[in-house]
């Protein structure tokens, strides 16, 4: 009986392991939609398809730039699990898909989304919902419509041959903790961004109240081209992260992600940024137990069985607080 407990013990565990890497990555695309509700009241359905801009950029750049770095002879003193020369070209891929589509989503709000503001809600979320089309299919005819193998940058160091870690009976993947713990510290940066800025401070009073904030000299549009251009960059952040832990891109990826992300952060409570950081984690691991224990065929399917759950029992969310409308 012992036995039996240790076993069932040890592969929940390890389920939970998995579950942190993507729940990392809905994490972080939940946030961009959590940050530009709480900021505009509106759902930006086009946020998923940064999140697969951002990959593309990564598969093109990552060559690019870590074939330079060797070329200039950069190495680093320590490399006990990954390859010379991955590590620092795996910080810059990032960097650079980062700053890619936080133009993207700057560009995005200023031409789609800025003419609408005045606009009923509605015509903005049909708005978004075109962007959306337009990015998709717009990287089928860039990209290709076939899936392509993402870079392998981060690997065992040839000599070490250092692969999983394993804790007993439970394994550890190296690219699941390069996904946690990059997910953790671009969580923090933005809380000191939001908390401890003049334009994070912006951002809160904003979600306030836009016309207050306009009144004592605040720059909405500034405020709000930063807020899409900060969320952008974080989808991008989870495309070159979910390009390390899965081998494959696709144009059509951002659909679902997308989707499944906006589900965090409705469970999270959209508009509260540890809300959404908390939705993604849960959305994760509740989709890999379900895979280990059930079905992947049932993978799609919770998600939005979820989302349907939330909005009957709580449909602010977890950490979401109701608020009074005026009629």
């Amino acid at each position: 009986m012992s036995e039996f407990i240790q076993q069932h013990w040890v592969e929940f565990v390890q389920q939970i392991i998995n579950s942190l890497s993507l729940g990392a990555i809905y994490a972080l695309i939940a946030l961009g939609y959590t940050m530009i509700y709480g900021v505009l009241r509106f759902v930006n359905f086009a946020h998923g398809d940064v999140f697969m801009v951002g990959s593309y950029v990564g598969f093109y750049a990552a060559p690019l730039l870590i074939r330079g770095m060797e070329e200039a002879g950069h190495t680093l003193p320590f490399t006990p699990l990954f390859a010379t020369n991955s590590i620092p070209g795996a910080i810059c891929v990032l960097i650079v898909a980062a700053l890619a589509c936080a133009l993207l989503g700057i560009v995005i709000e200023k031409l789609a989304y800025r003419p609408l503001r005045s606009r009923p809600r509605l015509t903005v979320l049909i708005t978004a919902i075109g962007v959306s089309i337009f990015l998709e299919y717009f990287g089928q005819f860039m990209f290709g419509p076939n899936p392509k193998d993402f870079p392998k940058f981060i690997e065992a160091t040839p000599v070490e041959k250092i692969g999983p870690i394993n804790l007993g009976d439970i394994t550890v993947q190296n690219t699941d903790i390069i996904v946690f713990c990059t997910t953790l510290v671009l969580l923090f940066a933005l809380r000191m961004i939001v908390m401890k800025t003049k334009l994070g401070m912006a951002m809160r009073a904003l979600s306030f109240n836009p016309t207050a904030c306009s009144l004592v000299g605040v720059n909405n549009d500034v405020v709000i081209s930063f807020t899409f251009g900060l969320g952008s960059a974080l989808a991008a952040a989870g495309g070159i992260l979910y390009g390390l832990n899965y081998p494959q891109i696709d144009p059509l990826m951002g659909v679902t992600y997308g989707l499944k992300a906006f589900v965090a952060a409705v469970l999270g409570g959209i508009g509260n940024i540890p809300g959404a950081a908390l939705g993604g984690f849960l959305l994760g691991g509740i989709e890999t137990m379900v895979v280990g224990y059930l079905s992947p065929a049932y993978r799609d399917a919770i998600a939005f069985a979820v989302l349907i759950l939330i909005l009957l029992v709580k449909p602010t969310g977890l950490l979401g607080r109701s608020e009074r409308e005026k009629v």
